[in-house]
Protein backbone atom coordinates (compact mmCIF):
# COMPACT_ATOMS: atom_id res chain seq x y z
CA UNK A 1 0.00 0.00 0.00
CA UNK A 2 1.12 3.68 -0.93
CA UNK A 3 2.27 5.47 2.21
CA UNK A 4 1.02 8.86 3.07
CA UNK A 5 1.94 11.98 0.81
CA UNK A 6 4.29 14.03 3.32
CA UNK A 7 4.32 18.05 2.76
CA UNK A 8 6.25 20.12 4.72
CA UNK A 9 5.67 23.76 4.96
CA UNK A 10 8.60 25.87 4.16
CA UNK A 11 9.48 28.96 5.46
CA UNK A 12 11.37 31.40 2.84
CA UNK A 13 13.14 34.10 5.99
CA UNK A 14 16.74 32.74 4.79
CA UNK A 15 17.34 35.77 3.09
CA UNK A 16 17.70 39.58 4.09
CA UNK A 17 15.25 41.42 2.72
CA UNK A 18 14.74 45.79 3.29
CA UNK A 19 11.87 45.26 5.94
CA UNK A 20 13.95 43.14 7.85
CA UNK A 21 16.93 45.18 7.72
CA UNK A 22 14.45 48.21 8.92
CA UNK A 23 12.49 46.43 11.80
CA UNK A 24 15.43 44.45 13.13
CA UNK A 25 18.74 45.53 11.96
CA UNK A 26 21.00 45.09 8.43
CA UNK A 27 21.34 41.61 7.29
CA UNK A 28 18.59 40.07 9.54
CA UNK A 29 17.47 36.74 8.73
CA UNK A 30 16.09 33.86 10.29
CA UNK A 31 19.57 32.81 10.93
CA UNK A 32 19.92 35.82 13.30
CA UNK A 33 17.63 34.18 15.85
CA UNK A 34 19.02 30.75 15.65
CA UNK A 35 22.42 31.87 16.01
CA UNK A 36 22.23 33.99 19.29
CA UNK A 37 19.62 31.19 20.86
CA UNK A 38 20.92 30.53 24.56
CA UNK A 39 20.30 27.51 27.17
CA UNK A 40 17.56 29.46 29.42
CA UNK A 41 17.13 26.15 32.19
CA UNK A 42 19.90 23.30 33.15
CA UNK A 43 19.34 20.72 29.90
CA UNK A 44 17.95 23.41 27.46
CA UNK A 45 18.80 21.73 23.86
CA UNK A 46 19.72 25.58 22.66
CA UNK A 47 21.44 26.91 20.52
CA UNK A 48 20.02 24.08 17.69
CA UNK A 49 22.43 24.67 14.63
CA UNK A 50 21.95 23.46 11.43
CA UNK A 51 24.96 20.45 10.24
CA UNK A 52 24.66 19.34 6.47
CA UNK A 53 22.85 22.33 4.73
CA UNK A 54 24.79 25.02 6.72
CA UNK A 55 23.55 28.25 7.40
CA UNK A 56 22.29 28.49 3.60
CA UNK A 57 21.22 31.91 1.87
CA UNK A 58 17.97 31.21 -0.05
CA UNK A 59 18.41 33.43 -2.82
CA UNK A 60 21.00 30.70 -4.14
CA UNK A 61 19.86 28.05 -6.46
CA UNK A 62 22.41 25.73 -5.36
CA UNK A 63 20.69 25.60 -1.50
CA UNK A 64 17.19 24.95 -2.46
CA UNK A 65 18.65 22.20 -4.74
CA UNK A 66 20.57 20.72 -1.85
CA UNK A 67 17.35 20.58 0.78
CA UNK A 68 15.19 19.66 -2.10
CA UNK A 69 17.51 16.71 -2.66
CA UNK A 70 17.49 15.65 1.11
CA UNK A 71 13.72 15.74 1.04
CA UNK A 72 13.00 13.93 -1.46
CA UNK A 73 15.36 11.06 -0.30
CA UNK A 74 13.80 10.95 2.89
CA UNK A 75 9.94 10.40 1.88
CA UNK A 76 9.10 14.59 2.19
CA UNK A 77 6.82 14.69 -1.81
CA UNK A 78 6.16 18.64 -1.54
CA UNK A 79 6.91 21.72 -0.19
CA UNK A 80 4.44 24.11 1.14
CA UNK A 81 6.32 27.75 0.55
CA UNK A 82 4.86 30.14 3.07
CA UNK A 83 2.98 32.47 0.92
CA UNK A 84 2.62 36.17 2.25
CA UNK A 85 -0.10 38.66 0.77
CA UNK A 86 -1.13 41.49 3.19
CA UNK A 87 -3.63 42.97 0.97
CA UNK A 88 -3.33 45.41 -1.96
CA UNK A 89 -0.93 43.45 -3.50
CA UNK A 90 1.67 43.62 -1.00
CA UNK A 91 3.86 40.31 -0.72
CA UNK A 92 7.28 39.73 1.12
CA UNK A 93 9.98 37.41 1.26
CA UNK A 94 8.80 36.25 -2.17
CA UNK A 95 12.03 35.90 -3.75
CA UNK A 96 12.75 32.33 -3.23
CA UNK A 97 9.68 30.64 -4.53
CA UNK A 98 9.49 33.41 -7.64
CA UNK A 99 12.73 32.16 -8.19
CA UNK A 100 11.75 28.41 -7.85
CA UNK A 101 8.45 28.86 -10.67
CA UNK A 102 10.87 30.90 -13.17
CA UNK A 103 13.61 28.51 -13.43
CA UNK A 104 11.60 25.19 -12.83
CA UNK A 105 14.41 24.24 -10.68
CA UNK A 106 14.61 22.47 -8.30
CA UNK A 107 12.19 19.57 -9.75
CA UNK A 108 10.74 18.68 -5.94
CA UNK A 109 6.89 19.11 -6.11
CA UNK A 110 5.20 22.28 -4.57
CA UNK A 111 2.23 24.16 -2.78
CA UNK A 112 1.40 27.52 -1.21
CA UNK A 113 0.23 28.11 2.20
CA UNK A 114 -1.14 31.74 2.72
CA UNK A 115 0.02 33.40 5.69
CA UNK A 116 -2.64 35.44 6.22
CA UNK A 117 -1.94 36.77 9.69
CA UNK A 118 -0.43 40.76 11.01
CA UNK A 119 2.98 40.46 11.46
CA UNK A 120 3.63 42.22 14.88
CA UNK A 121 6.13 42.19 17.76
CA UNK A 122 3.99 39.35 20.00
CA UNK A 123 6.71 37.15 20.23
CA UNK A 124 9.42 39.68 21.25
CA UNK A 125 7.05 41.13 23.53
CA UNK A 126 5.83 43.65 21.73
CA UNK A 127 2.50 42.74 20.83
CA UNK A 128 1.40 46.27 20.18
CA UNK A 129 3.71 46.68 17.63
CA UNK A 130 2.26 46.39 13.98
CA UNK A 131 5.11 45.86 11.53
CA UNK A 132 2.73 45.00 8.80
CA UNK A 133 -0.99 44.74 8.84
CA UNK A 134 -3.12 41.62 7.30
CA UNK A 135 -6.04 43.34 5.33
CA UNK A 136 -8.72 42.31 3.27
CA UNK A 137 -10.17 45.20 1.01
CA UNK A 138 -12.61 43.03 -0.40
CA UNK A 139 -13.23 41.05 -3.33
CA UNK A 140 -10.89 42.67 -6.60
CA UNK A 141 -7.96 42.10 -3.79
CA UNK A 142 -8.90 38.52 -3.57
CA UNK A 143 -9.10 38.38 -7.96
CA UNK A 144 -5.46 40.09 -7.80
CA UNK A 145 -4.26 37.49 -5.36
CA UNK A 146 -5.72 34.80 -7.30
CA UNK A 147 -4.16 35.83 -10.57
CA UNK A 148 -1.00 36.55 -8.87
CA UNK A 149 -0.67 32.35 -8.05
CA UNK A 150 -2.27 31.28 -11.00
CA UNK A 151 0.76 30.95 -12.64
CA UNK A 152 2.02 29.04 -9.79
CA UNK A 153 -1.18 26.66 -9.96
CA UNK A 154 -0.54 26.16 -13.76
CA UNK A 155 3.29 24.72 -13.17
CA UNK A 156 3.46 20.93 -13.68
CA UNK A 157 5.47 20.10 -10.05
CA UNK A 158 2.23 21.52 -8.17
CA UNK A 159 0.69 19.32 -5.59
CA UNK A 160 -2.44 18.18 -7.07
CA UNK A 161 -5.23 15.92 -5.37
CA UNK A 162 -7.71 14.56 -7.77
CA UNK A 163 -6.00 16.92 -10.40
CA UNK A 164 -6.65 20.01 -8.54
CA UNK A 165 -4.05 22.12 -6.81
CA UNK A 166 -3.86 22.60 -3.35
CA UNK A 167 -4.07 25.63 -1.58
CA UNK A 168 -3.31 26.00 2.17
CA UNK A 169 -5.17 29.14 4.04
CA UNK A 170 -3.07 29.37 7.81
CA UNK A 171 -5.60 31.90 9.57
CA UNK A 172 -9.50 30.67 8.01
CA UNK A 173 -10.82 32.12 10.94
CA UNK A 174 -9.44 35.73 10.12
CA UNK A 175 -11.14 35.89 6.86
CA UNK A 176 -14.12 38.45 6.96
CA UNK A 177 -16.18 35.81 4.61
CA UNK A 178 -14.41 32.50 4.71
CA UNK A 179 -17.30 30.72 2.38
CA UNK A 180 -17.35 33.62 0.19
CA UNK A 181 -13.24 33.73 -0.48
CA UNK A 182 -13.53 29.47 -1.32
CA UNK A 183 -16.61 30.21 -3.87
CA UNK A 184 -14.90 32.99 -5.36
CA UNK A 185 -11.84 31.49 -6.23
CA UNK A 186 -13.36 28.05 -6.82
CA UNK A 187 -15.34 30.04 -9.63
CA UNK A 188 -11.84 31.73 -10.60
CA UNK A 189 -9.87 28.63 -11.17
CA UNK A 190 -12.79 26.84 -13.03
CA UNK A 191 -12.89 29.95 -15.35
CA UNK A 192 -9.38 30.05 -15.79
CA UNK A 193 -9.42 26.15 -16.78
CA UNK A 194 -8.28 24.33 -14.02
CA UNK A 195 -10.31 21.58 -12.67
CA UNK A 196 -11.10 23.69 -9.53
CA UNK A 197 -8.78 24.02 -6.11
CA UNK A 198 -8.43 22.01 -3.34
CA UNK A 199 -8.72 24.18 -0.52
CA UNK A 200 -7.21 23.11 2.49
CA UNK A 201 -8.07 25.43 6.28
CA UNK A 202 -5.63 25.03 9.28
CA UNK A 203 -7.80 24.00 12.63
CA UNK A 204 -4.90 25.40 14.68
CA UNK A 205 -5.01 24.70 18.80
CA UNK A 206 -1.27 24.71 19.35
CA UNK A 207 -1.41 23.29 22.70
CA UNK A 208 -4.85 21.28 22.89
CA UNK A 209 -6.30 24.61 24.66
CA UNK A 210 -9.43 24.28 21.49
CA UNK A 211 -9.85 24.57 18.36
CA UNK A 212 -9.45 28.56 16.58
CA UNK A 213 -11.08 27.16 13.29
CA UNK A 214 -14.00 24.76 12.74
CA UNK A 215 -16.39 25.21 10.16
CA UNK A 216 -14.19 23.51 7.19
CA UNK A 217 -17.34 21.59 5.55
CA UNK A 218 -20.11 24.94 6.57
CA UNK A 219 -17.65 27.52 4.18
CA UNK A 220 -16.52 24.90 1.76
CA UNK A 221 -13.01 23.77 2.35
CA UNK A 222 -11.87 20.58 0.87
CA UNK A 223 -10.04 19.27 4.25
CA UNK A 224 -8.96 20.84 7.27
CA UNK A 225 -5.35 20.01 9.14
CA UNK A 226 -5.55 19.96 12.40
CA UNK A 227 -2.41 21.66 14.11
CA UNK A 228 -1.66 20.40 17.52
CA UNK A 229 1.81 19.98 19.09
CA UNK A 230 2.83 16.71 20.79
CA UNK A 231 2.23 18.26 24.13
CA UNK A 232 1.66 15.94 27.27
CA UNK A 233 -0.50 18.19 29.18
CA UNK A 234 -4.12 18.94 29.82
CA UNK A 235 -5.57 22.38 30.01
CA UNK A 236 -5.36 22.39 33.62
CA UNK A 237 -1.97 21.55 33.62
CA UNK A 238 -1.65 24.60 31.10
CA UNK A 239 -2.60 26.82 33.39
CA UNK A 240 -0.30 25.50 35.86
CA UNK A 241 2.79 26.10 33.83
CA UNK A 242 1.85 29.41 32.89
CA UNK A 243 1.77 30.25 36.08
CA UNK A 244 4.92 28.83 37.10
CA UNK A 245 6.20 30.20 33.98
CA UNK A 246 5.49 33.74 35.39
CA UNK A 247 6.73 33.04 38.85
CA UNK A 248 9.88 31.84 37.32
CA UNK A 249 10.42 33.97 34.50
CA UNK A 250 10.01 31.18 31.63
CA UNK A 251 10.02 29.55 29.53
CA UNK A 252 6.76 27.22 29.28
CA UNK A 253 7.67 23.60 29.08
CA UNK A 254 5.84 20.88 28.17
CA UNK A 255 6.59 16.98 27.61
CA UNK A 256 6.78 15.63 24.18
CA UNK A 257 4.33 12.48 23.71
CA UNK A 258 4.13 9.87 21.48
CA UNK A 259 0.36 9.68 21.57
CA UNK A 260 -0.44 11.24 18.22
CA UNK A 261 -3.54 9.04 17.91
CA UNK A 262 -5.44 10.29 21.17
CA UNK A 263 -4.86 13.64 21.05
CA UNK A 264 -5.52 14.79 17.24
CA UNK A 265 -8.46 14.61 15.24
CA UNK A 266 -9.27 12.41 12.67
CA UNK A 267 -12.07 12.39 10.21
CA UNK A 268 -13.21 12.63 6.41
CA UNK A 269 -12.56 16.01 6.01
CA UNK A 270 -9.25 16.30 8.38
CA UNK A 271 -5.64 15.60 7.38
CA UNK A 272 -3.20 15.06 10.38
CA UNK A 273 0.21 16.97 11.11
CA UNK A 274 3.04 16.21 12.38
CA UNK A 275 5.51 18.39 14.35
CA UNK A 276 9.76 17.01 14.75
CA UNK A 277 9.84 19.30 18.06
CA UNK A 278 8.74 22.33 19.38
CA UNK A 279 10.93 25.20 21.06
CA UNK A 280 10.51 29.12 19.59
CA UNK A 281 12.77 30.75 22.81
CA UNK A 282 15.29 31.37 19.61
CA UNK A 283 12.64 34.06 18.78
CA UNK A 284 11.16 35.30 22.07
CA UNK A 285 13.26 34.32 25.12
CA UNK A 286 11.70 33.53 28.01
CA UNK A 287 8.48 34.15 26.44
CA UNK A 288 8.42 30.87 24.18
CA UNK A 289 7.10 27.32 24.36
CA UNK A 290 9.46 24.27 24.85
CA UNK A 291 8.90 21.11 23.66
CA UNK A 292 10.99 18.42 26.43
CA UNK A 293 12.41 15.27 25.27
CA UNK A 294 11.83 15.38 21.77
CA UNK A 295 13.50 12.96 19.54
CA UNK A 296 13.77 11.30 16.31
CA UNK A 297 12.54 7.62 17.80
CA UNK A 298 9.80 9.66 19.19
CA UNK A 299 8.86 11.69 16.14
CA UNK A 300 9.02 8.44 14.02
CA UNK A 301 6.32 6.91 16.14
CA UNK A 302 3.89 9.76 16.21
CA UNK A 303 4.41 9.69 11.94
CA UNK A 304 3.73 6.09 12.28
CA UNK A 305 0.16 6.83 13.90
CA UNK A 306 -0.63 9.99 11.82
CA UNK A 307 0.32 7.63 8.26
CA UNK A 308 -1.68 4.93 9.39
CA UNK A 309 -4.75 7.41 10.31
CA UNK A 310 -5.12 8.00 6.14
CA UNK A 311 -3.77 5.00 5.36
CA UNK A 312 -7.50 3.82 4.73
CA UNK A 313 -7.98 6.51 1.97
CA UNK A 314 -7.78 6.46 -1.64
CA UNK A 315 -3.82 7.28 -2.39
CA UNK A 316 -4.27 10.86 -4.05
CA UNK A 317 -6.07 12.31 -0.23
CA UNK A 318 -3.43 10.86 1.98
CA UNK A 319 -1.71 14.01 2.52
CA UNK A 320 0.21 14.17 6.28
CA UNK A 321 1.75 17.90 6.95
CA UNK A 322 4.74 18.39 8.71
CA UNK A 323 5.71 21.11 10.82
CA UNK A 324 8.43 22.24 9.52
CA UNK A 325 10.96 21.91 6.62
CA UNK A 326 13.29 24.23 8.10
CA UNK A 327 11.32 26.52 10.93
CA UNK A 328 14.80 26.49 12.90
CA UNK A 329 13.77 29.28 14.91
CA UNK A 330 10.62 27.60 16.26
CA UNK A 331 12.65 24.23 17.09
CA UNK A 332 10.54 22.48 14.24
CA UNK A 333 12.52 21.28 11.15
CA UNK A 334 13.73 18.37 9.34
CA UNK A 335 17.09 19.78 8.08
CA UNK A 336 19.88 18.11 9.69
CA UNK A 337 21.11 19.41 12.96
CA UNK A 338 24.17 19.69 14.82
CA UNK A 339 22.48 17.12 18.25
CA UNK A 340 20.73 14.56 15.36
CA UNK A 341 22.54 14.86 12.01
CA UNK A 342 19.71 13.41 9.39
CA UNK A 343 17.38 11.72 12.80
CA UNK A 344 14.75 14.15 12.28
CA UNK A 345 14.39 12.85 8.09
CA UNK A 346 15.22 9.33 8.81
CA UNK A 347 12.50 8.93 11.49
CA UNK A 348 10.02 10.49 9.01
CA UNK A 349 11.09 8.45 6.27
CA UNK A 350 11.10 5.19 8.27
CA UNK A 351 7.70 6.41 10.39
CA UNK A 352 5.83 7.03 6.97
CA UNK A 353 6.92 3.21 5.79
CA UNK A 354 5.45 1.88 9.08
CA UNK A 355 2.21 3.27 8.94
CA UNK A 356 1.42 2.68 5.21
CA UNK A 357 0.41 -0.97 5.91
CA UNK A 358 -1.52 -0.12 9.01
CA UNK A 359 -4.86 0.70 7.63
CA UNK A 360 -7.35 0.89 10.37
CA UNK A 361 -4.22 0.76 13.09
CA UNK A 362 -5.10 2.82 15.80
CA UNK A 363 -6.69 6.40 15.37
CA UNK A 364 -7.20 5.50 11.97
CA UNK A 365 -10.96 5.89 10.20
CA UNK A 366 -11.90 7.29 13.95
CA UNK A 367 -14.26 10.07 14.29
CA UNK A 368 -14.98 11.56 17.70
CA UNK A 369 -17.97 13.99 18.53
CA UNK A 370 -17.51 17.49 17.23
CA UNK A 371 -14.75 16.90 14.54
CA UNK A 372 -15.98 18.43 10.94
Amino acid sequence: MATARAVAFYLPQFHPIPENDAWWGPGFTEWTNVARARRLYPGHAQPDLPADLGFYDLRLPEARAAQAELAQQHGVEAFAYWHYWFGDGRRILERPFTEVLATGEPGISFCLAWANQTWSGIWHGDADRVLMEQRYPGRADHVAHFEAVLPAFRDPRYLRVGGRPVFYVFRPEELPDAAGFVDLWQSLARRAGLEGLYLVAEMSDLVGRGVRYDRVKEDGFDAGVYMRMPAGTSRADVLRMRAVRKLAGGPEIHPYTTTWARQNRTGDLVQPCVYPNWDNTPRSGRRGIVLRGATPDGFRENVRQAAASVAHRPADERLLWVKSWNEWAEGNHLEPDQRFGRGWLEALRDGLSDGAGEGAGEGAGHEPEGAP
